[in-house]
């Protein structure tokens, strides 16, 4: 059976084609085809890329992945801005459009997309001009968008593939990605050409092993890192440190970045997926638009991770003489509540390098746990990393501390040894009498990601918030895990019934519901 992922940047797509599992995505070539990107939501079925009417904001500015379908094929969709030939040079459109056609230039197949209703534009035949030039070994698919709103009775929309011809890439498809229209003829149009290109992957994979392929089986979850903070603290250089590569837009300008960019790559034999989302802001009356939609999804990237790494500023703290802003403290405290792993980086340290700023660079080290331990009580230990992004200083450091929290995040604990673990805690606990110390029955872990334990106790005893806060102290200090939230909850273990007239009382409550309190998990057992 054939399949292939196709990914779609902005205006284009990209398409990875394999046969059944014999090769994984990352052995397999690139193909691209361009599209505008509400074709991308035709294809993946859901809201994902930002879209807003403001065609003269230019609303998509990086490339962004997902899974599509078309039939029977699967795709690997890529969102990204398009190509501006008439951008001035070091302007924000001139960059996307070097983006795109980077990814452009390591593709087969493209998609060239021009909107019908408004006829045949000059940028449309510019567009078809760079391609014939700068592409001559891509395969070139003409699709007129929006078609719905033409009368195939009045002979318009045969007038339209008439004049398309003139960008000299043969008939074209009519389409409409918002209702669907013309996919069958897309469809039909794509799978030779896919079939093809399968077929010279395959019969090149088998000159160069002799058929002999093995499949690469991951040993470890995929992790998902979302990477957040204020704007213009370098979350996208980050990204492209990560990476290795120019993989997001950079620049000085504050609030580059508006779709929430997930990435795929690996790092010690571990597959990670890298989030990053614009610049975390106050949501207000004021902001609409582009700006209202990227404060939402930076904050759905946050609840969809499993590890999120708070960027700072190292040269705002070292002038605000203040490690966190209230933007800040809201960001690592909502990451905490929802029970998500938390490392705070401090960025651009390059800037206080040198012998004025030698205390200065001191001081930030110093005070910078400190404060994030004050600002955030709820979690002890949290990892703080001193990087350079723009200098790629500190990104194995990064990585390192990332994995290492996810594993705690991750960590499940025999009950037996809890239990002997708790045993030891309360004996080395120094109680004012034995009728304070906490009758503590059982103790055990029903969940990970993040650690949550229960503690069984006699009807009568009910455990402090002081008791909650000791439990997970210890916890984090004998089994290492700090830096991350843990949750206990308390169970009352029913007593005897001393009478008839409490038999019933005591069969309820052994259903484990009208005897069970459980603490809330995010103001006072979040540790």
């Amino acid at each position: 059976m054939w399949a292939s992922r196709l990914c779609l940047t902005g205006e284009c797509y990209m398409v990875f084609c394999f046969f059944n599992s014999f090769y994984s995505f990352a052995e397999v070539k690139q193909i691209l085809l361009s599209i505008f990107f509400r074709v991308y939501y035709s294809f993946i079925r859901r809201r994902e890329a930002l879209v807003c009417n403001t065609p003269d904001d230019h609303v998509t500015r990086d490339i962004r992945e997902g899974i599509a379908k078309l039939g029977d094929l699967r795709f690997r969709v890529l969102d990204s801005a398009g190509l501006e030939t008439a951008a001035t040079s070091g302007s924000i459109l001139d960059r996307t459009a070097e983006m795109t056609a980077n990814v452009l230039a390591r593709s087969q197949i493209a998609i060239f997309l021009i909107d019908v209703r408004d006829g045949l534009q000059p940028l449309d035949l510019e567009v078809g001009k760079w391609l014939r030039r700068h592409a001559t070994e891509i395969k070139t698919i003409v699709a007129m968008n929006k078609s719905e709103s033409l009368d195939d009775g009045a002979g318009l929309l045969t007038a339209s593939v008439g004049e398309a011809h003139e960008l000299g890439f043969g008939d074209a498809i009519a389409i409409s990605a918002e209702t669907g229209l013309g996919m069958a003829e897309l469809y039909d149009a794509l799978r030779p050409l896919l079939e093809s290109f399968m077929l010279q992957v395959l019969n090149e994979k088998v000159n160069q092993d002799d058929g002999v392929s093995s499949d690469v089986e991951e040993s470890k979850l995929p992790l998902q890192l979302a990477i957040v903070g204020r704007p213009n603290v370098g979350k996208s250089t980050l990204l492209n440190a990560l990476l290795q590569e120019d993989r997001v837009l950079v620049g000085p300008e504050a609030g580059l970045t508006r779709d929430s960019v997930r990435v795929q790559f690996q790092f010690g034999g571990r597959t990670i997926y890298l989030v990053d989302t614009a610049g975390w802001l106050q949501r207000t009356k004021q902001e609409k638009g582009a700006a209202s939609l990227s404060i939402m999804q930076s904050r759905k990237s946050l609840l969809r991770a499993h590890v999120v790494a708070l960027v700072l500023d190292a040269e705002e703290i070292a002038k605000s003489r203040s490690s966190m802003t209230h933007a800040e403290v809201v960001i690592a405290r909502r990451a905490v509540e929802e029970g998500r792993g938390l490392v705070v980086i401090v960025n651009k340290m390059d800037l206080l390098r040198g012998r004025r700023n030698s205390k200065t660079y001191e001081d930030v080290i110093k005070a910078v746990p400190e404060e994030i331990q004050t600002a955030i009580p709820q979690v002890t230990g949290v990892p703080v990393v001193f990087i350079s992004a723009v200098e790629g200083r500190g990104r194995l450091a990064v990585m390192h501390q990332v994995i290492n929290t996810y594993e705690k995040w991750c960590l499940r604990l025999p009950t037996a040894r809890l239990n002997r673990w708790l045993r030891k805690v309360m004996s080395r606990h120094s109680w004012k009498d034995q009728a304070a110390k906490p009758k503590i029955k059982y103790f055990t872990q029903v969940k990970a990601r993040p650690p949550t334990f229960v503690a069984f106790v006699s009807k009568k005893t009910e455990l402090s918030d002081t008791e909650l806060r000791f439990l997970t102290r210890s916890l984090k200090e004998d089994f290492d895990i700090g830096g991350i939230p843990i949750r206990i909850m308390q169970r009352f273990i029913p007593t005897k019934a001393a009478g008839s007239s409490n038999t019933s009382n005591s069969s309820r409550q052994s259903t484990g519901r009208k005897g069970e309190r459980v603490s809330s998990d995010k103001r006072s057992i979040v540790a």
